[in-house]
C-alpha cells in the first residue's frame, strides 16, 4: 500500500460507518428482518405496473428536464465564457445559489411568484379584472420542469462553462481563416472539443433530477411521483419497509451506473491544459448583434431565476396586518421588517420551539463544523486518487449524492439505535455510537456526508488539471518537495480549497430532509425551522417563512459571491 492510499483510509472508513452501515441497517431491518432476505417482496415490487409507471415518469421527467435545461444553458454557457460585462460576478452568483438552496424554499420563491395568490396572478387579477387566477402553476409537470432547470442551470453554466473558457481561440481563428462561418465554426471545431465536457453536465443533471425528491413532492403535488418520492411514502406514509428498500436499491443501482458514466466523463477533462489569460479567451461583444444577444441571454437567465428570488424578497417585506384575540398588529405601512423583528421572539406556542433567530445560530455553527471536516475528508481523498484509475472507487464515494437524505437520516436512526453484534466486546464504542444519536455531532455528520462529494469534485480536477511541466521545472531548477508543493502547487489549490470551503458551507446551510429526522427541536436549522412555518396558517407564519427563507438567501448568495470574487479569473477552474 502506497502513501497516496493511506490518505483515502480517513474517508473510506467514515463512508463504511456513516453511509453503509445505516443503509444496511435500512435494508436488512426492511428485507431481511429473521435474518432471511424476502426475494419474493422484491420480486413482486419489481414486476408490479406501479413500479415501471413510476421508473417510467422518474425517467421521462428527468431527460425532459434535462433537454430543456441544456437548450437553455448551452447558449448561457457561451455568453458567459466567451463575452465580458458588467456584474458577470453577480451574474454567475445568482445562477449557483438555487442549487444549494433548500427545497423549502424554492418552492416559496415559486409560490410567491406564480403561486394562486402570487405576484404575477395578482396583478392580471387587477389588470383584467378576474375573479380567479388566471395561471395555474402549481402541481403541474410544468412546475417540475421550471424548478428542475431553477436548480440546475449552473451544472451546465460550471462545468462546460469552464471547459469553453479554456479553448485556445486560435483553433476557432484558424477555422474561420480557412473559411469557416461562425455556425461552421461553432458545429465543427467548438461544439466537438466541448462534447466531453457537455456529456459530463447532462450526466450530472439527469442524475440529480432523476434523484429528485422536493421539487416533485411540493410542485409537483399528489399527482406525480419519482422513485424518491415513491420511497418516501413507502416507507413514512405507509410504512411498508420492504417495497421502499426495493425501491431503494433500484434507484441505488441505476445511480451508481450514472455515476460512473459521469466520473468516466469528468476524467477526459481533466488532462493539463496550456491556460490562459482571460484577456486571450474573451473579447467585448461586437456590432448590435451580439450585443442584443448578451442582453436578451441576461434577460432570460433573470426572467428564470432572479424573478423567483425577487419575489420571495418582496414577499418577506410586504405588509400582512396580525390580528389575533388581545393581541394588536404587529405592523402596519407599505414596506416593513415587522416579519424579520419577529424572528427574535419566541412567541408562546412557536412552533420552533425556539426563538427562530436561534436557528440561524444553528446552522451557522453547524456549517462550519461540517465545513472543516468536509475539508479534511474532501481533500485527503481528493490528493489520494489524483492522476489514477478509480472506476469504481469516484462513483463509489459519490453515491451519497445520489441517496435520499430521508433515507440516510432514517439510517441514523435504526442504524445507531441498536448497534451490531460484533461491537459488543468494545462497549465504549456502542456506548459512543448510542450517545450519538441524540447528539449534534450527527446532524454535522450528515451534511458531511451530502457535503464532502462536492468537495471531491472541486479539489479532484483542480489536482489534476495543473500542467506536471510546472512541477517538473521547479524540482529541476533544484526545489524540495516541500517548496514545491507551497510555491508552485498551494497557490494554485488555495483559491480551489477556498471555494470547497465555501461551498460546503453554504450545502449545509440548505440541507434539509436528513436534518428533518435526527435533530432534536432544540437544534432546529434554518431549512426545518421554514418548513415549519410554512405548515402552519396565519400571516405571521408565512410571513416568518419569507423572512427567514430571505435571510438563508443572503447568507447563500453572499458565500457564492465569494467564490467568485477570490476564483482566478484567468488560470484554471478557480
Amino acid at each position: 500500500m502506497s502513501r497516496r492510499d493511506l490518505l483515502l483510509i480517513p474517508l473510506l472508513l467514515f463512508f463504511a460507518v456513516f453511509y453503509l452501515y445505516p443503509l444496511v441497517s435500512i435494508l436488512r431491518l426492511s428485507l431481511a428482518p429473521e435474518g432471511i432476505i424476502r426475494w419474493e417482496v422484491m420480486a413482486q415490487t419489481l414486476r408490479g405496473a406501479a413500479f415501471w409507471r413510476v421508473l417510467g415518469f422518474t425517467v421521462g421527467q428527468a431527460a425532459l428536464s434535462t433537454g430543456v435545461t441544456l437548450a437553455l444553458g448551452l447558449p448561457l454557457t457561451g455568453l458567459f465564457a466567451r463575452y465580458p460585462f458588467p456584474g458577470r460576478g453577480w451574474w454567475q452568483a445568482m445562477a449557483t445559489v438555487p442549487f444549494v438552496l433548500p427545497t423549502v424554499v424554492v418552492a416559496a420563491a415559486f409560490t410567491a411568484l406564480l403561486g394562486p395568490r402570487g405576484w404575477v396572478n395578482q396583478i392580471l387579477m387587477a389588470a383584467l379584472g378576474l375573479s380567479e387566477p388566471p395561471i395555474s402553476f402549481l402541481n403541474t409537470l410544468t412546475a417540475i420542469v421550471v424548478a428542475h432547470v431553477f436548480y440546475n442551470l449552473t451544472l451546465v453554466l460550471r462545468i462546460v462553462g469552464n471547459a469553453w473558457a479554456h479553448l485556445d481561440p486560435t483553433l476557432e481563428m484558424a477555422a474561420r481563416t480557412l473559411g469557416a462561418d461562425r455556425w461552421q465554426t461553432l458545429r465543427r471545431v467548438t461544439l466537438p472539443l466541448l462534447m466531453p465536457a457537455i456529456l459530463a453536465a447532462t450526466a450530472l443533471v439527469f442524475l440529480f433530477d432523476f434523484t429528485s425528491f422536493g421539487v416533485v413532492l411540493l410542485l409537483g403535488g399528489p399527482r406525480y411521483a419519482t422513485l424518491e418520492v415513491e420511497i418516501y411514502r413507502q416507507a413514512v406514509g405507509l410504512f411498508n419497509l420492504p417495497v421502499a428498500a426495493t425501491l431503494a436499491l433500484t434507484q441505488l443501482g441505476l445511480t451508481f451506473g450514472i455515476l460512473a458514466i459521469y466520473a468516466r466523463l469528468q476524467a477526459r477533462l481533466t488532462f493539463p491544459l496550456e491556460w490562459r489569460p482571460a484577456a486571450s479567451t474573451t473579447r467585448p461583444p461586437r456590432g448590435g448583434l451580439e450585443r442584443v444577444g448578451v442582453g436578451l441571454g441576461l434577460a432570460v437567465l433573470f426572467l428564470w431565476i432572479g424573478l423567483p428570488l425577487l419575489a420571495l424578497v418582496l414577499r418577506s417585506l410586504t405588509p400582512m396586518t396580525l390580528r389575533k384575540p388581545g393581541e394588536a398588529a404587529v405592523y402596519t405601512g407599505w414596506i416593513t421588517l415587522g416579519y424579520y423583528r419577529e424572528l427574535w421572539i419566541n412567541r408562546r406556542g412557536s412552533v420552533t420551539y425556539i426563538p427562530p433567530i436561534e436557528a440561524v445560530r444553528n446552522s451557522l455553527v453547524f456549517a462550519v463544523a461540517v465545513t472543516v471536516l468536509s475539508l479534511l475528508l474532501g481533500g485527503l481523498a481528493a490528493y489520494g486518487m489524483a492522476g489514477r484509475r478509480r472506476r469504481w472507487l469516484d462513483p463509489l464515494l459519490m453515491l451519497p449524492l445520489s441517496t435520499s437524505a430521508v433515507t440516510l437520516g432514517f439510517g441514523f436512526l435504526v442504524g445507531f439505535s441498536r448497534p451490531p453484534t460484533f461491537l459488543e466486546a468494545w462497549p465504549g464504542i456502542v456506548e459512543a455510537l448510542m450517545a450519538l444519536r441524540t447528539s449534534p455531532l450527527l446532524v454535522v455528520i450528515a451534511h458531511t456526508l451530502i457535503a464532502y462529494p462536492f468537495v471531491v469534485r472541486i479539489l479532484l480536477p483542480a489536482m489534476e488539471g495543473m500542467n506536471p511541466r510546472w512541477r517538473e521545472a521547479a524540482m529541476t531548477l533544484g526545489a524540495s518537495p516541500w517548496r514545491v508543493w507551497w510555491y508552485v502547487e498551494a497557490p494554485l489549490l488555495g483559491r480551489a480549497l477556498l471555494t470547497a470551503a465555501i461551498f460546503a458551507f453554504c450545502v449545509s446551510l440548505g440541507e434539509f430532509g436528513a436534518t428533518a429526522l435526527i435533530a432534536r427541536p432544540t437544534m432546529t436549522t434554518m431549512p426545518l425551522a421554514i418548513a415549519r412555518f410554512l405548515s402552519q396558517p396565519g400571516e405571521l407564519n408565512l410571513g416568518q417563512a419569507m423572512a427567514m427563507s430571505t435571510l438563508l438567501l443572503l447568507l447563500t448568495f453572499f458565500g457564492i459571491l465569494l467564490i467568485e470574487r477570490f476564483r482566478y479569473r484567468g488560470i484554471g477552474t478557480f
